[in-house]
């Protein structure tokens, strides 16, 4: 038996539920942490909607039945939970999505975690001039080296698809970056 089967079924056992969401918070929470940070940017709010991701796990793990890995499952909430937070902002702030991108690459200069150099925040700015579905794509391949075939289980979407949306990306990408450093 995997030792993800096993972690499930204990997931799954009130008796050992909590000490083995202990272990399941330990394994993933950096990964996780890194995903969600990619997509809302700021160092507090990735913190806020990890806190949320795991929640969700806890309260739904009796739900998982199993159709992709675990890991695949918990990206998918964590995804769901960093998106949810960024629709929320924009309309708490009556701003498209866009403008909220914007808002988000302006806070990421000045958060103090974020240590990344000019070209660091270059490619900020050109994630945030993508379309959602492109810039989740682009992080899942090109961040965390994610397969197309796991990305289709986390994002719901055809492996073909994927592979259009991250050609896409990193097109727009290179001429965004392109025509900054013209």
């Amino acid at each position: 038996m995997s030792s993800e089967v096993v972690l499930i079924a204990q997931l799954q056992d009130p008796a050992t539920r909590d000490a083995a969401f202990r272990k399941l918070v330990v394994q993933y929470q950096e990964r996780l942490y890194w995903h969600i940070r990619r997509i809302v940017l700021v160092h507090d709010d990735a913190d806020d909607v990890l806190q949320n991701t795991f929640i969700k796990v806890f309260k739904h793990i009796g739900q998982f039945k199993g159709d992709s890995q675990l890991y695949s499952w918990m990206y998918r909430i964590a995804t769901n939970e960093a998106l949810s937070f960024l629709r929320k902002n924009a309309k708490m702030q009556a701003v498209d999505s866009e403008a909220m991108q914007d808002y988000m690459v302006s806070r990421l200069e000045a958060d103090p975690y974020f240590d990344g150099d000019s070209a660091q925040r270059a490619l900020q700015r050109a994630l945030a001039e993508l379309p959602e579905k492109q810039r989740l794509v682009f992080n899942l391949k090109y961040f965390e080296e994610m397969k197309y075939e796991q990305m289709s289980e986390v994002l719901e979407t055809s492996v073909g698809a994927l592979k259009a949306s991250y050609h896409h990306a990193v097109k727009k990408i290179e001429h965004y970056l392109k025509t900054v450093n013209a």
